[in-house]
């Protein structure tokens, strides 16, 4: 069974989307070990909501903070530590997207970061968007996983920038499941037919 980790650039370029999709394209399980404010409508909740199968389950948060901050500093809000061996791996016998918070190294104390959270059997999808900067956090983030003997694919988010994805490939040379455009929405019939589109390329990793 695949264990796949879904990391960022940075916040907010779409990993949340890009998790919904794999979930639903292989029917796995979707685990987020550590999320930091909005708990009302927390990762977990939304990835549930446009997954369609009923396959898939939802596994609880190690740690559920209170505050929209790096895990670090919204766990001394609320009067926590996280420490790595307080965050189990769910079992199941299913394939388990894990998405991570922020991009590798947000730290989660201080000397752990979420680069800490992945293991070595895990395969890595990191989610580039388009901004000024992106190349740079694109390839830092692939050549950081790289060197820790992972195997890491990519995935594009939002509108199409022809020379940024040209370096990119040039330089990372890393597979690339597909591209999330820049939907009006994002609904489950939007999120399965992504799942149709990138599921022969999942399932190659």
């Amino acid at each position: 069974m695949k264990k796949i980790f879904i990391t960022g650039i940075s916040t907010d370029v779409g990993k949340t989307i890009a998790s919904a999709i794999i979930t639903e394209a292989l029917e796995s399980d979707y685990w987020k070990p550590i999320q930091a404010g909005d708990l009302d409508n927390c990762d977990t909740k939304k990835v549930q909501r446009l997954v369609s199968n009923s396959k898939s389950k939802f596994h609880t948060n190690s740690f559920a903070l209170n505050t929209p901050m790096s895990p670090h500093a919204a766990a001394e809000i609320d009067g926590l530590k996280i420490n790595l061996s307080d965050i189990k791996e769910p079992k199941t016998k299913n394939h388990l997207v894990i998405e991570g918070a922020g991009g590798l190294l947000v730290p989660f104390n201080d000397e752990q970061t979420v680069f800490d959270l992945i293991q070595s059997d895990y395969k890595v999808i990191v989610v580039s968007r388009h901004y000024l900067g992106s190349i740079n956090h694109t390839l830092l983030t692939i050549n950081l996983l790289k060197e820790k003997g992972l195997d890491v694919s990519l995935i594009y988010s939002g509108n199409e920038h022809p020379t940024t994805e040209d370096i990119i490939s040039k330089m990372a040379k890393v597979p690339v499941v597909g591209r999330i455009d820049e939907e009006p929405y994002f609904d489950k019939n939007v999120i399965k037919e992504y799942a149709n589109r990138f599921k022969s390329a999942l399932k190659k990793l």
